[in-house]
C-alpha cells in the first residue's frame, strides 16, 4: 500500500518552475517543424532560433534564483485534518537544481556557437538543432527530478539524442561507429538502472527520492539483499553514464568520430547528467547504504583518474595524435576528480557535494574554451594533430593564449586561479571526509596530468617548423639524397569564425572572471546545496 492510499492525490503545477526545460522542448519542436518549411538557403535560421531559445531558457532561471520552488507535488489530506500538509514532489527548483541547470543550458548555449557553422557547411541544420535542443530540455530536467521514474525518463530524454547526434556525419565510417559503441553502453546502463530502481520499488513500494531515504531505513529483513542489490545496480548504470571505470572504453573513440561540437557538448553536459543523476541516487535517495557506494565510488575515482591521465599521457609521445583524442582521456581523468566529492559524501556529516558542483562550474567553462580553440584550428587542420598547434602564437596569438589558458585551469596552475582553488576544495573534502588514501592518489594524478597539460602548452609557443626552401639552381642529381621532409607544414590562420570566436571569448571571460572571483564557484563548496 502506498504512503498515500488514505488521501487524496493532487497534481499541482507551477508552470514557471518547470519554465526552463519545457521552453527548451518547445523550441526543439518548433525547429523540427520550421525545417519543413524554410528553403536551404536559409537553414541558417534555425541554428539562431535555436541559440536563441536556449539564451531564453537561460534566463528563465533569474526568477527562479530563490531556489524554493517545487511542483508535480503529491499531498494527503488525512480524514481527522481540514488542511493538506505536503508529502513529496517530483520536481524541485532547489539552488542544486539551478546551478546545474544553469551548467547545462548554458553549455548548450556554447555548443550552439560551436556549431553554426558546422550545420552550415556539413551537417543537416534541421535534425541537428532539433537533436540538440531535445537533448538539453531532458538534461535540464534531471536535476529537478525528485522521483526515480521522473530521473530515469529524463535521463532517457538526454541521451537518446546524443545517440543521433554522434552518428549524424552521414557516410562517415568513424561517425557511425562512434555512434554504436555510445548507444550500445548506454543502452547498458539504462537496463541495468532499470533492474536497479525496480529492485529498489518492490522493497520500499515508493519512487520518491526523500520517500526512498526514510523507508530503506525499515525495510523488512527479507527484503533487506533486494534492496541493496538494486542499489548497487542503480549506481553501476550511472557509473556507466559518467564514464568511470571500467565503464569509459567509449569515451575517446565517440569523441574522435563525433562532430566537434557534438563531443564538446558530451564531455560537458553528457557529463554533468551522469554526476547529477549520481548525486541525486546516494545523497538524496540512498544515504542509509552509504556503506555500499562509498567506498566503491572512492575506488572508482581513484581509478577513473589514474586511468585517464596515464592514457593521456601516452597521447603526447606522438604528436600525430588527435588533439580531441586528448582531450577525451583528459574528460575521463576530470571524471575521477568530480567523483572524489561524491565519495566522501558518505564519510562526513557536512555537504561535500558543492564541491563536485564547484569543480564542475570551472571544468565546464575551461573545457568547452579548449574545444572552442580546437574548433577554431580544425578550420584549417581538419586532422587537428597535437603537432598542428606547433607555432599557434606565432599565427593566432590571441587563441594561443587562449588554449593556453584553459589548458593551465585544468591542470591546476596559475594564472587559472579557478582550477587551482577546484582541485584544493576537491583535495579538501577527500581529507575531511578521512579518505587520506584517496586524496594521495588524487596528488599523483594531478602531477601526472601537469606533464601533458603543460607540453601541449608549451608546443603553442614553440617556432613553428620550417618547411623546405625552394631550390635556386637546377635540382639536385638523382643520386643526391632528397631533402628532408618537415614534421608538419607550419600553422596556417584559421579562416574567421564570428560564433567560434564569440564561444571562445565567452569562455575565456568567465574563467578571467571565476579566476579573479573564485568565490562565486566556491561557495557552493562552504554552503553545501541540500
Amino acid at each position: 500500500m502506498t504512503p498515500f492510499a488514505s488521501g487524496t492525490l493532487v497534481q499541482s503545477v507551477d508552470w514557471l518552475t518547470i519554465a526552463p526545460p519545457t521552453l527548451t522542448a518547445v523550441v526543439a519542436l518548433a525547429v523540427l517543424v520550421a525545417d519543413l518549411f524554410v528553403p536551404p538557403e536559409r537553414k541558417r535560421l534555425l541554428g539562431l532560433v535555436a541559440t536563441a531559445g536556449l539564451a531564453a531558457a537561460l534566463a528563465l532561471l533569474i526568477p527562479l534564483r530563490a531556489g524554493d520552488r517545487a511542483t508535480f507535488c503529491l499531498t494527503v489530506q488525512a480524514q481527522a485534518q481540514a488542511h493538506t500538509q505536503s508529502a513529496a514532489c517530483s520536481y524541485t527548483a532547489d539552488r542544486f537544481t539551478l546551478v546545474v541547470q544553469l551548467l547545462v543550458l548554458g553549455g548548450a548555449l556554447l555548443t550552439a556557437l560551436l556549431s553554426l557553422d558546422e550545420t552550415r557547411a556539413k551537417l543537416p541544420a534541421g535534425e541537428f538543432w532539433f537533436l540538440l535542443l531535445s537533448s538539453a530540455a531532458g538534461a535540464a530536467l534531471l536535476p529537478a527530478s525528485r522521483d526515480l521514474a521522473t530521473l530515469v525518463v529524463a535521463l532517457e530524454v538526454a541521451s537518446l539524442p546524443a545517440f543521433a547526434l554522434v552518428g549524424l556525419k552521414r557516410g562517415d565510417r568513424m561517425s557511425g561507429e562512434a555512434a554504436l559503441k555510445f548507444f550500445l553502453s548506454s543502452v547498458t546502463a539504462t537496463a541495468v538502472t532499470l533492474l536497479g530502481v525496480s529492485f529498489v520499488y518492490a522493497a520500499t513500494g515508493t519512487l520518491h527520492l526523500t520517500e526512498l531515504a526514510a523507508r530503506l531505513d525499515d525495510v523488512p529483513g527479507q527484503l533487506q539483499t533486494l534492496a541493496e542489490a538494486g542499489v548497487a545496480l542503480t549506481l553501476v548504470g550511472f557509473a556507466f553514464k559518467t564514464a568511470a571505470v571500467p565503464f569509459h572504453f567509449w569515451v575517446p573513440d565517440t569523441y574522435v568520430g563525433a562532430p566537434l561540437p557534438v563531443a564538446a557538448y558530451l564531455s560537458v553536459v553528457g557529463k554533468a547528467v551522469g554526476f547529477t543523476g549520481l548525486i541525486l541516487v546516494t545523497v538524496v535517495a540512498f544515504p542509509s547504504h552509504a556503506d555500499i557506494w562509498g567506498p566503491a565510488l572512492a575506488v572508482l575515482a581513484a581509478l577513473t583518474m589514474t586511468a585517464g591521465n596515464v592514457a593521456a599521457l601516452r597521447q603526447v609521445s606522438t604528436r600525430a595524435w588527435s588533439a580531441v583524442r586528448l582531450l577525451a582521456w583528459s574528460s575521463v581523468a576530470q571524471a575521477g576528480y568530480l567523483l572524489v566529492p561524491i565519495a566522501a559524501a558518505a564519510y562526513s556529516s557536512d555537504d561535500q557535494i558543492g564541491a563536485t558542483v564547484a569543480y564542475a562550474l570551472m571544468y565546464a567553462v575551461v573545457n568547452l574554451g579548449a574545444f572552442a580553440v580546437v574548433a577554431l584550428v580544425a578550420r584549417s587542420h581538419p586532422g587537428n594533430r597535437l603537432s598542428d598547434y606547433r607555432g599557434l602564437y606565432a599565427t593566432s596569438p590571441a587563441a594561443a593564449l587562449a588554449l593556453a589558458f584553459f589548458l593551465l585551469n585544468l591542470a591546476g596552475l596559475p594564472p587559472g586561479i579557478i582550477g587551482l582553488f577546484a582541485k584544493v576544495t576537491v583535495f579538501s573534502a577527500a581529507v575531511d571526509a578521512g579518505l587520506g588514501w584517496l586524496a594521495v592518489i588524487m596528488g599523483l594524478n594531478v602531477v601526472i596530468g601537469l606533464y601533458y597539460y603543460l607540453r601541449w602548452t608549451a608546443l603553442l609557443f614553440r617556432p613553428a617548423p620550417e618547411t623546405a626552401p625552394a631550390p635556386e639552381t637546377a635540382p639536385a642529381p638523382q643520386a643526391e639524397a632528397p631533402a628532408a621532409v618537415p614534421e608538419s607544414p607550419a600553422p596556417r590562420r584559421a579562416p574567421a569564425s564570428l560564433p567560434v570566436t564569440a564561444a571562445i571569448v565567452l569562455t575565456a571571460a568567465a574563467g578571467a572572471v571565476l579566476s579573479g572571483y573564485p568565490q562565486l564557484a566556491l561557495r557552493f563548496a562552504a554552503a553545501g546545496l541540500f
